[in-house]
């Protein structure tokens, strides 16, 4: 294959390539889609594990006596409330309230904080973080070039790792609460791990320097391969996270989207922060005014499937638009998000999506469409 000179590759490239990895522009990175069938990875994930690269997100360090209430100001939450050890989704928006991105913080202590966008904005919220932090006692560090990412996602994920970790440090993965992280040592590598995921199962992201990501990787697989694990790419973390219910930026999210539109409307700590932050003004407005149109989970009552920019109709009236749909390979049947006019926005509202000029039966379900069994 020829390498694309404008893309961006991860560490993990060359492990995809001899893997025979279909890639995909993804953010301007080069990134695998699949290997061999979607589905197939889609399915293993929910019933044994997968193995992700996520090696494109965004790793943006955040240090100093002055992090906590930085991050008060530049995000949308209250991120100095974090426990140690712990994480916490939230939204950097602009002044407008529109939404830059979502990403998920991690707490280290007092002084130290690591955010993480999504791949495609992580050059764009380390130049916003780094532009907020003047006049407070911190430090913006962007190690995103030097960073890899490693997922291990579904029921057999604990398992696998636990083969990788020393006895003696099994208890900081058993332990290990849903957005939570520890550090510790797998496989011979000093990582930091998070309970953490984008699928909707039980599972864990793995950080840890760029050259050793290849070890890692191998090893993963190798203690995986008893319990059925497989490399998965992004067409099957696609799935997955829309059966999930889980938002996307540039589908669900959006600078033109409010957090209130998008379901989101807790993230925004209006009442527990009592400063200003970014965007706050308009944020408050916004939920003043209410949304017109707000985001709602689509199921399928036929075989055809949504796509996104698809027309939703209510008695052959546009009432909104698919953001994301597929037919769902756990569920059995299509499911869609789409932004649709809030007087059609209760469970049980039938509505139609326009299938290139035919009208196709869904109605409105709450989400997440898919909720694995604990």
């Amino acid at each position: 294959m020829t390498e694309n000179a404008t893309a961006s590759y991860t560490a993990l490239y060359p492990e995809h390539q001899k893997l025979g990895a279909s890639f995909t522009d993804f953010g301007g990175w080069q990134m695998p889609l699949k290997y061999s069938s979607e589905l197939a990875e889609h399915h293993a994930v929910r019933k044994a594990a997968g193995l992700f690269d996520l090696s494109h997100m965004g790793e943006v360090w955040v240090t100093g006596p002055g992090a906590g209430a930085f991050l008060d100001y530049a995000l949308v939450g209250k991120l100095s409330a974090i426990a140690d050890g712990k994480a916490k989704y939230s939204l950097i928006c602009n002044p407008d309230g529109g939404i830059i991105d979502d990403l998920i913080t991690y707490r280290f202590g007092d002084e130290k904080y690591l955010v993480v966008p999504n791949a495609g904005n992580a050059p764009t919220v380390a130049a916003a973080l780094a532009e907020r932090a003047e006049g407070f006692d911190v430090t913006v560090e962007d190690a995103s070039a030097a960073t890899s990412l490693v997922a291990v996602q579904g029921p057999k994920a604990e398992a696998i790792l636990l083969k990788l970790t020393d006895p003696a440090e099994h208890a900081l993965v058993t332990e290990l609460k849903y957005y939570a992280f520890n550090e510790l040592t797998i496989a011979g590598q000093h990582v930091i791990l998070a309970r953490t995921g984008y699928t909707g199962e039980d599972g864990f992201e793995i950080f840890l320097p760029n050259e050793a990501a290849a070890a890692l990787w191998a090893d993963v697989a190798a203690a995986g391969e008893e319990f059925g694990i497989i490399p998965c790419g992004l067409a099957s973390r696609d799935s997955l996270r829309l059966e999930a219910g889980m938002p996307l930026y540039g589908n669900e999210l959006s600078l033109e989207r409010s957090p209130f539109d998008a379901g989101l409307g807790p993230v925004v700590a209006l009442k527990s922060k009592e400063g200003d932050f970014v965007g706050r003004a308009a944020l408050e407005a916004a939920k003043a005014e209410g949304s017109k149109r707000k985001l709602v989970g689509l199921k399928g009552l036929g075989r055809r499937a949504g796509r996104g920019g698809y027309p939703v109709l209510k008695d052959g009236a546009v009432i909104g638009e698919v953001t994301s749909g597929q037919p769902s390979p756990t569920l059995g049947y299509p499911v869609a998000l789409a932004y649709v006019d809030v007087e059609h926005t209760e469970p049980g509202t039938a509505l139609d999506i326009d299938l290139r000029g035919k009208a196709e039966p869904f109605e409105v379900i709450g989400l997440p469409f898919y909720k694995r069994e604990k």
